[in-house]
């Protein structure tokens, strides 16, 4: 008889079942202390919806977006979710089937077509998701739900009600673009994309979107190319997940996971296959860097640490983006699967972190206290799920110095996994 082995991280799945919508904001239960400096509202996308009548979704990356909100003020806290209306969830649910292909779920043909119906289906070229699970983030004074498609939802911060569906591929040439944008402190929006052009060219392009104009016209009209770097190889782009920025230069790392475009077109047309399916890595490759215009190979994926920042929000990126810093936050991972908070100074190499048990930790928001001078003055904000628990899901604040429990907003529904976010902090009287 087979012996089953168990999971290290056991009660993990939990963080991955289907919840459903609040009809109204519930109130935490508040343990430790949540600082009354910290008042806001902290933003989270992840899946909520796993299956769609008997059809289950099979990639972390195809649950259905569903929008988190914790409201902060005077050391209350309440907790508010809805799923995102994209075309994707809104037909999944009328139709209780996959309708649009997800990363690594296909969609097939209405089953009441007949084979000639079918079969044409599969010509009519292929329909990119929407499903807008990974972040969220601003593009002015508004509020973007995104995957890493070329669609982008914009989205109620109060209500989150969904508001609209925009097409960033009709302002700039770009057939998909990163979910991990890096903004100027004027608020302008940089982001990269691959571009497919004519003749098969392919080429990754660095996008600008100017903050809202003053004469109330649309952002995206005046969004721009600011720099193209070509593909190494023509028919298979790589996979970019982010990129670098600072105050004078972008840091661009084309990685070896590499898109068969040959395989995405023939195999997508005949007989449904998926993103994942199409994903190649080239383990000969290695790495091209591009840091001001040098090349140079890497060793396989790593953790590395380049001299610019790298990603957003995973520093104190409001006072040292582009800049020398000391501390990054992040998850650890047991088995790929986060279990634990971790700080590290990037100088001395210490490592700090946070762990407690059966808890599932998302990534880890800096907000900086008031007034602070030192880099990690400031506390860490987490979406903790604990399985099995009275009050399975909870806010987490920690102490960003010592990575200790500052205090915990619990609530007594199940929370599924969430990606990324962003926090907002109220406006202060003077901004109203």
């Amino acid at each position: 008889m087979a012996r089953r082995v168990e999971h290290p991280a056991a009660g993990y799945k939990k963080i991955f079942e289907t919840v459903e919508e609040l009809n109204e904001p519930i109130a935490a239960t508040i343990s430790g202390v949540i600082p009354t400096w910290l008042s806001g509202s902290l933003l989270r996308m992840g899946p909520g919806l796993f299956e769609v009548g008997d059809q289950p979704f099979h990639h972390l990356f195809d649950g259905q977006a569903l929008i988190h909100k914790f409201d902060l003020k005077d050391g209350r806290v309440t907790y508010y979710r809805k799923f995102i209306r994209t075309d994707a969830y809104v037909r999944a649910m009328t139709e209780n089937r996959v309708v649009i292909t997800e990363f690594g779920t296909a969609a097939y043909p209405d089953p009441c077509k007949n084979i000639f119906s079918r079969f044409f289906t599969y010509f009519k070229g292929i329909e990119v998701t929407d499903n807008c699970l990974v972040n969220i983030y601003t593009i002015g004074e508004d509020f973007y739900a995104v995957t890493e498609t070329n669609f982008i939802t914009k989205v109620d911060p109060d209500s989150l009600e969904t508001l609209k569906k925009v097409d960033l591929s009709k302002y700039v040439s770009v057939n998909g673009i990163t979910a991990h944008p890096h903004k100027d402190p004027d608020g302008t929006v940089y982001n990269i994309g691959n571009c497919f052009g004519k003749n098969m060219s392919l080429a990754y392009n660095i996008v600008k979107i100017p903050p809202a104009p003053k004469d109330s016209t649309d952002a995206f009209e005046k969004s721009q190319v600011v720099v193209q770097l070509p593909s190494s190889e023509r028919l298979k782009p790589s996979y970019i997940h982010s990129f670098g920025m600072t105050e004078n230069y972008f840091v661009f790392v084309e990685p070896p996971v590499k898109i068969n475009l040959l395989k995405f077109l023939s195999a997508w047309s005949v007989r449904g296959a998926t993103y994942m399916d199409c994903f190649e890595s080239n383990e000969t490759l290695g790495e091209w860097e591009e840091v001001k215009k040098a090349a140079m190979r890497a060793p396989q994926p790593e953790v590395r640490r380049y001299v610019l920042p790298l990603d957003i929000h995973r520093i104190n990126y409001s006072e040292y983006s582009g800049k020398m810093y000391r501390f990054a936050f992040g998850l650890g991972l047991n088995h790929f699967i986060p279990d634990r908070i971790m700080k590290l100074n990037v100088q001395t190499k210490e490592m700090r972190e946070w762990r407690e048990e059966e808890c599932y930790p998302s990534e880890p928001l800096f907000v900086a206290t008031p007034g602070a001078t030192d880099e990690d003055d400031g506390v860490l904000l987490s979406v903790v799920v604990k399985p099995g628990a009275d009050r399975p899901g909870s806010l987490l604040v920690l102490d960003a110095k010592t990575l200790t429990e500052v205090g915990r907003a619990e609530v007594s529904v199940n929370i599924p996994v969430t990606l990324h976010g962003t926090y907002t902090p109220a406006p202060q009287p003077s901004q109203l």
